[in-house]
C-alpha cells in the first residue's frame, strides 16, 4: 500500500513539475523542484545495495546540488530535457541490443509474432526514439531562450498532448496496416502497459 502511494506521489510530482518550476521562478523558489529530485536520488542512493548503482545515484545528487547552487533556473528547466533524452536512450538502445522496445510490449499480447509485425515493431521503436529526440531539442531551446511560460506550456501540456496523439494515431494506423490481425482493444493494451512497464524498464536499466 505504501509503495503504491509513494508511486502515485512521485508520478504526480513529475506531472506537475513544469508548473512547480514556473511558480518557483515567479516566487523566487526555483530551487525547490530540483531539490526534491535530488532528495529522491539521495534516498534511493542510500538504500541501494550495489556499490556501482549507489555511486551513480550519489553522483547524480552531487551534480544536481552543484546545478542548484550555481545555475538554479537552468538546472530546474533542464529536467524535462533529461527525461526525454533518457527515454530516447532506452528506446534507441533496444534497436541495437534487441529486441526493440515496442516488440517487448507486443509480446505481452501475442504469443507468436508474424515477421511483418516484427518489422513494424522496429519501425515504431524508431519513431518513438525520434519523437523523444525532437522533444529533447524543443525543451532545450525553450529552456535556454524562451519565456518561462512557453517552456512550462510545452513541457507541462503540449508534450503530453503530442504523446497522446502519437499513441492514438498509431493505434488507428495499426488497424489499417494489419487489417487481418486480431488486435487487443485499448483497454487491454493499457492494462498490460500498466502492469508490465515498470519491470521492462527495470530490466533495461539493469543492462
Amino acid at each position: 500500500m505504501l509503495a503504491h502511494l509513494r508511486s502515485i506521489i512521485v508520478s504526480a510530482f513529475f506531472l506537475l513539475y513544469p508548473y512547480i518550476v514556473f511558480r518557483g521562478l515567479q516566487e523566487g523558489a526555483v530551487w525547490l523542484a530540483p531539490s526534491i529530485i535530488a532528495g529522491m536520488y539521495l534516498y534511493q542512493g542510500l538504500k541501494e545495495q550495489q556499490p556501482a548503482a549507489k555511486v551513480k545515484r550519489l553522483l547524480i545528487v552531487s551534480v544536481l546540488i552543484l546545478g542548484i547552487y550555481f545555475f538554479q533556473s537552468f538546472t530546474a528547466k533542464l529536467m524535462p530535457t533529461l527525461i526525454q533524452l533518457l527515454l530516447m536512450y532506452f528506446f534507441g538502445k533496444t534497436l541495437f541490443q534487441g529486441p526493440p522496445l515496442i516488440e517487448r510490449f507486443v509480446r505481452l499480447e501475442f504469443s507468436e509474432i508474424p515477421t511483418e509485425l516484427l518489422v513494424y515493431c522496429r519501425q515504431l521503436t524508431q519513431v518513438w526514439t525520434g519523437f523523444f529526440a525532437f522533444n529533447a531539442i524543443v525543451c532545450s531551446v525553450l529552456a535556454l531562450s524562451a519565456p518561462p511560460a512557453w517552456w512550462a506550456l510545452y513541457t507541462g501540456i503540449v508534450i503530453f498532448l503530442l504523446t497522446g496523439l502519437l499513441m492514438i494515431g498509431e493505434y488507428i494506423f495499426r488497424h489499417y496496416r494489419f487489417p487481418d490481425l486480431q488486435i487487443p482493444d485499448m483497454k487491454t493494451t493499457a492494462r498490460n502497459l500498466i502492469l508490465n512497464t515498470r519491470q521492462i524498464w527495470l530490466d533495461l536499466y539493469a543492462k
